[in-house]
């Protein structure tokens, strides 16, 4: 099937390549599930689906699903602080133009910046090119849609199946244009501190943020020091190819040092785009996402502020997270993982906080998808409004001791479809019982298997883990 922009509107013309509608439905899925993971596009830099030539096409494609008549169409499209996002950023531009979109270039600003912005500029579609906690060698590419939210499945099928067709570009009177947005930074910092509690400030606080050299690393630390901090920064000098290197959420052990060496209230970890978080208390204390999100729960459903009474999470959210939710009547909601379920279920659910225990934290009354420097001014409005430290609220539950191997594979293989994987598993899952749990899955947006599991018994989780491990390599 090919796509035609006939006197502006959009025609279908059937070829004999794929007749049947089902095998036409097969091939949507199958290119979807190839191209898509659980946050968008993503994969290593200028080999596939990373290069110039997928995504201008991708643009193609994704400009035609949105445009659907002659009037004014937008697109904003932000960026971090990869070497590559440059390439993409162009490819993207002429993708989208040459299907009729306007496109807004932002430059680098965190993911969630996007999210609102796209909403905030009456646009069509938002795009962030990013890999997230991934290295710089790695990008990807994210949608969003005009209510600021993460795409559907569907929507992704869709735009999917429209690449996989091919697309004519528009005619040459229709050609879209291309403008800088050069506030775009100041509009989102201006929104985070809006956030924090009207007529509180960050007065006496030292705060050490990690800024990853990624895509916060001016926001972060200015909407903190407008908001009276004294702010010690990290990972504030991108070069292209430094981004996630041995500094923010993945490397809390940085920040942490410099928390110990400036005496400061509490370290702040951001990942290279921005919409996660981990915490350093003044003791040097790491505190992850399922502490944060029990601490906010617990504060939201005092206030009466916790929509549904419920916090939304993956299926890695700890146990002790589970008990303790349950400790404050307050209930547990599981999703599959990636922060796009937790905000699906969030949607469908009526709640209005939830999050990834890797430190993505929705918070629907602010954000529309994970944002990591809004959750941390939570945080920090909790040590203002009580005047405990750092220490004193970030830890609120024990939780159960847990375990998680990551397992790169080779591409075209499946270990978790090899008979050795499949009884190993099932011997771990009968000999832990009611007394722990186990979660083993592909990632979705790197060829690994993520091996998780939770026991009081650590003697037998690592006996479960090793034999599961194993099998998972030999079948790699």
């Amino acid at each position: 099937m090919t796509l035609s922009f006939a006197n502006n509107k959009l025609e279908f013309q059937p070829d004999n390549a794929v007749k049947e509608k089902t095998g036409r439905q097969e091939a949507m899925s199958v290119m979807a599930d190839e191209l898509f993971g659980t946050d968008g596009v993503r994969g290593r830099a200028n080999t596939w689906p990373m290069t110039a030539e997928m995504a201008l096409k991708l643009a193609a494609a994704a400009g035609r699903y949105f445009r659907r008549d002659k009037n004014e169409h937008r697109v904003v499209i932000g960026k971090d602080t990869r070497l590559s996002g440059y390439m993409i950023e162009n490819a993207l531009t002429a993708g989208f133009t040459s299907t009729g979109m306007n496109v807004f270039l932002l430059g680098p600003v965190p993911t969630p910046a996007v999210g609102y912005l796209t909403h905030s500029l009456r646009a069509d579609l938002g795009v962030m090119i990013s890999a997230s906690h991934n290295p710089a060698s790695d990008n990807g590419i994210k949608f969003f849609g005009p209510d600021g939210f993460k795409l559907s499945d569907e929507a992704e099928a869709e735009i999917a199946r429209l690449l996989q067709a091919g697309v004519a570009p528009c005619g040459p009177e229709y050609i879209g244009r291309a403008k800088r947005i050069d506030d775009a930074r100041g509009r989102y910092v201006e929104y985070a501190k809006m956030t924090f509690p009207d007529g509180k400030r960050l007065d006496g606080l030292r705060i050490v943020v990690d800024c990853a050299n990624g895509a916060a690393y001016r926001t972060a630390p200015e909407v903190l020091w407008e908001l009276g901090a004294e702010v010690i920064p990290l990972g504030v000098a991108p070069d292209g190819l430094n981004i996630n290197r041995g500094c923010g959420s993945n490397h809390p052990e940085f920040a942490a040092r410099r928390v110990g060496e400036t005496h400061a209230d509490l370290g702040i970890c951001l990942d290279g785009d921005a919409d996660r978080v981990i915490l350093i208390d003044e003791q040097g204390q790491v505190s992850d996402g399922d502490q944060i999100m029990g601490l906010i729960a617990a504060r939201w459903a005092r206030e009466g502020r916790l929509q549904g009474n419920a916090l939304v999470a993956t299926v890695m959210s700890n146990l002790g997270l589970e008990r303790f939710l349950e400790g404050q009547g307050i209930g547990l909601e599981r999703t599959a993982v990636g922060d796009r379920y937790v905000v699906e279920r969030m949607r469908e659910g009526g709640f209005n906080l939830g999050g990834e225990q890797s430190g993505h934290m929705v918070m629907s009354d602010f954000a529309t998808t994970g944002d990591g420097l809004i959750a941390a001014l939570q945080f920090l409005a909790a040590m203002v409004e009580t005047g405990q430290k750092a220490s004193e609220l970030a830890r609120v539950f024990e939780p159960v001791p847990q375990k998680l191997i990551n397992l790169r594979y080779d591409a075209g293989k499946n270990p978790l479809e090899a008979t050795p994987v499949k009884q190993a598993i099932a011997d771990g899952e009968a000999a832990l019982k009611d007394a722990g749990r186990l979660l083993i899955r592909k990632s979705g947006t790197e060829p690994l298997i993520r091996v998780m599991g939770e026991a009081e018994d650590l003697g037998m989780l690592d006996q479960v883990l090793d034999r599961i491990t194993q099998a998972v390599r030999d079948a790699s």
